[in-house]
């Protein structure tokens, strides 16, 4: 093997090695922390109060009932996702979640998810509009373990693909706690029940996250060309290393014959 292919083979393992050294370092530590992390923990489900059970003997009327009066008020029904029932402040409402053709199917963070949402109650069956700061805390304070005192309250009406909250159900009030790891509670307003429980140790999650795909935008995007070159650029780097070990033991090997 020639004296250049030999220079030329370990000029490219050693840019390669330099370019993308800071990246297998991340790789590294992203699945270091994702081992060792508890799941539970990261998505603030231990953080999580079980949802109230509702009284069976509460004298619900039918859900045929409440879409009644959303006919007659005005509101078009053409079909119904999901139906669920719920408790806010303390009264059973029904969470009807309508399917919306006028919604655009291109992807946003604004628009997700694709229905109308109405809250009806379900005993009377009253319809009620989204809700107040002062309902959203109650639910925050009340869905959250612990009786951490509250820091900030905000209401979100759009987000970014960076935002610890993308792709949630806006609008949303974020409602965030004086707690060891800067909690915050995402209620949606239309909804009427959380949806999302964010602590520190998940936004160190997302970053690593972030930078084991090597997707900065949407985090899940596996198939991006940046992972890809990277990828194969790591190949290049390792057969290189083989190929330098090879010569090496062969030059080191000649070494030994001469003496």
């Amino acid at each position: 093997m020639s004296k250049s292919f030999h220079y030329r083979i370990r000029k490219i393992h050693r840019y390669l090695g330099l370019l993308l050294g800071i990246q297998f370092i991340f790789w590294t530590v992203g699945g270091i922390y994702f081992s060792w992390s508890n799941m539970d923990e990261i998505h603030g489900d231990l953080n999580r109060n079980p949802s109230p059970l509702i009284y069976a003997g509460s004298g619900f009327i039918s859900p045929s009932v409440a879409l009644g009066k959303m006919k007659s008020s005005g509101h078009y029904v053409d079909s119904i996702h999901d139906i669920k029932l719920i408790q806010l402040s303390g009264k059973p409402y029904y969470q009807f979640l309508i399917n919306d053709h006028s919604v655009s199917t291109h992807a946003n963070h604004t628009s997700k998810p694709k229905y109308k949402v109405q809250l009806a109650n379900a005993i009377t069956g009253e319809l009620r509009g989204p809700l107040v700061e002062s309902e959203a805390i109650s639910i925050a304070k009340d869905g959250f373990k612990g009786s951490s005192a509250i820091r900030e309250v905000k209401l979100l009406t759009e987000t970014s693909s960076h935002h610890e909250y993308r792709s949630g159900p806006l609008p949303a009030y974020a409602v965030s706690f004086e707690h060891p790891g800067n909690a915050t509670v995402f209620v949606s307003t239309e909804l009427g029940t959380i949806q999302k429980i964010r602590i520190e140790k998940w936004r160190i999650f997302d970053f690593l996250w972030m930078m084991h795909t090597m997707d900065y935008q949407g985090r899940d995007n596996f198939g991006n060309i940046l992972l890809r070159g990277f990828s194969i650029f790591g190949l290049f780097t390792i057969f290189s290393g083989f190929i330098l070990f090879y010569v090496s033991s062969g030059k080191r090997k000649n070494r030994i014959r001469q003496k």
